[in-house]
């Protein structure tokens, strides 16, 4: 049975005491397949035959993306798709990439947990779109999650408001009108910055379109193109009282280019047991996606509850490098995190240690010197 057989499997019925077995298998296939994470692993003393817990991978750097080529040598260069990130960087590149060889992975990941926080209920319903989907930006992780969420959990009328350029928030507003006239519930997907745009729409023309019981939205994050960026309670907020959407149904997601698993706020909603208040809110993780908070400057992890560098590794991530650090900081329990913040620039010596392994491993590849 093939490495994404397992994974796929372990997707649709995940078990507990399986998961460090099946990580130790992904990162051996790595460890195997992918060129640049196999000579990082060298470099920290790290094989498949001395690594034998999943605490003792080692984790790559997300920023490596945009330093390095990563690719799996026992795929073709065209299976799958490719996502690229949002931002620029110097050095190799300009926007880090992400290659997928098994969407379906992702696809599986996306859906299960969109099933589990966003969509507990059950219920398919109208869809405002204030993100471009994949047909607009076939590059886009997000764009084609959002697009998935749309065709798996989408009834009735569905409508497109984001282009490349930006958000048609008339056409937003229009819709959601029409939505409360009828008493349909619907389900918003966007950016923070694009509910802040829709915000300050409604507000300047004092309308308050009251939502059907049920609505929903999902706010990605993101806060591109704001001079003073939308707080995650600040969404929650205008939800409330410019939509009427429930604070329980106003939920923020935690996504990355460079992971094909996401995490949800934790609701009463999605999560029994869960805090209402807004400013307390913690984040869940899917069965395949472990978080673990790391010491910044050894890399190994923090005692519980302590703040670190998050860090996870995913499953579904299986076609690429599974066990990533990011540059926030929070802490983490059982596969419950909560996010403190962001590192600083320059990063943290730890994060600096990983990029510079490789991108010079990518370096002495592109210049034919030694490996």
């Amino acid at each position: 049975m093939s490495i994404f057989t397992q994974v796929l499997e372990f997707i649709e019925s995940p078990r507990d005491e399986r998961f460090e077995q099946l990580a130790l298998e992904v990162f051996s296939y790595q460890y195997a397949n992918v060129a640049v994470y196999r000579a990082y692993c060298q470099s920290m003393g790290a094989t498949p035959a001395t690594v034998r817990t999943l605490a003792e991978v080692p984790y790559a750097s997300t920023v490596a993306f945009k330093y390095a080529k990563i690719v799996n040598s026992a795929h073709n260069a065209t299976d799958g798709l490719t996502f690229m990130t949002s931002g620029t960087t110097k050095g190799f590149g300009a926007r880090g990439r992400h290659h997928v060889p098994r969407p379906e992975l992702y696809r599986a990941a996306a859906i299960a947990h969109l099933r589990r926080m966003m969509f507990p209920d059950g219920a398919r319903m109208a869809m405002l779109a204030m993100h471009p989907t994949a047909d607009l930006m076939p590059e886009s992780s997000l764009a084609r999650m959002l697009s998935w969420c749309i065709e798996e959990f989408g009834a009735g009328p569905i409508r497109r408001v984001a282009t490349r350029e930006g958000v048609d928030t008339a056409g937003a507003a229009q819709f959601l009108a029409a939505a409360a006239e009828r008493g349909e519930p619907v389900c918003i997907l966007g950016t923070t910055a694009a509910f802040a745009a829709l915000f300050e729409r409604l507000r300047g023309r004092g309308e308050r379109p009251r939502l059907a019981s049920g609505s929903r939205l999902m706010d990605t994050g993101g806060a591109k193109g704001q001079t003073t960026p939308l707080s995650a309670e600040a969404v929650i907020a205008g939800a409330r009282d410019l939509l009427g959407v429930a604070p329980a149904l106003a939920i923020n997601e935690y996504g990355m280019t460079e992971l094909c698993s996401q995490l949800y706020d934790a609701t009463p909603f999605n999560y029994p047991g869960a805090e209402a208040a807004a400013e307390s809110r913690i984040k869940i993780a899917p069965p395949w996606l472990k978080p673990v908070a790391l010491d910044p400057l050894t890399m190994r992890p923090v005692a519980p509850g302590a703040v670190g560098m998050l860090a996870f590794f995913d499953l579904a991530n299986a076609g690429s490098i599974s066990a990533l650090m990011t540059e926030d900081f929070g802490v983490t329990r059982d596969g419950v995190v909560a996010i403190v913040g962001r590192a600083a620039a320059g990063g943290a010596r730890g994060c600096a240690l990983a990029i510079d392994e490789f991108a010079g491993h990518e370096m002495r590849r592109a210049t034919g010197g030694p490996r």
